[in-house]
């Protein structure tokens, strides 16, 4: 089997995702860093120096790799994955995998994120807690409708690890 968690930048997916794959001794994968192993370069350098369009092909063929493997995985996607090349179709018609969406309000997402900006690419131009909320407001409005078609939702706010792994074990089960 494998389990694939979704969400949007700072909701939790590899913390979660390699937690839970040592509770059920799963293999664990971060697809950016499956990604940036196999180009031998890192996503903002890929970003820069062949650009989003060549990032997203890859990410779709990697994701692919993964998704076929019949090794019981946690796979953690980045923020973006499941808006592109109909990743969230690929991710559904596997009657292999399980989908779980790692839903956080927006307030608690900014409050995660704003003192790691320099790290995240997307948002490491963003000077103030305001904008930054506003930035997030709207593209997690462009993506909410991927990542709902997760087959389980998780509201992870105001909820620790250790509660959040319990949830998903027992939607499993």
């Amino acid at each position: 089997m494998i389990i694939v968690l979704i969400g949007y930048m700072g909701s939790g997916k590899s913390t979660i995702g390699s937690q839970l794959a040592d509770a059920l001794e799963y293999n664990f994968i971060d697809l950016d860093d499956y990604i940036s192993s196999s180009e031998g370069s890192s996503i903002s350098d890929i970003f820069t120096t062949k650009g989003e369009i060549y990032f997203r092909k890859q990410e779709h063929h990697y994701l692919n790799e993964i998704l076929s493997s019949k090794d019981n995985t946690v796979l953690s996607l980045g923020g973006g994955t499941p808006c592109y090349y109909d990743n969230m179709s690929a991710i559904a018609a596997n009657a292999n995998v399980i989908s779980l969406y790692l839903k956080l309000a927006i307030p608690n997402l900014s409050q995660r994120l704003f003192n790691e900006r320099e790290k995240r690419p997307l948002i490491s131009h963003i000077q103030s807690q305001e904008d930054l909320t506003e930035f997030i407001g709207k593209h997690l409005f462009e993506r909410v409708q991927f990542y709902s078609q997760a087959k389980y939702v998780i509201n992870a706010d105001q909820k620790s690890i250790k509660n959040i792994l319990e949830e998903i074990i027992i939607l499993l089960i």
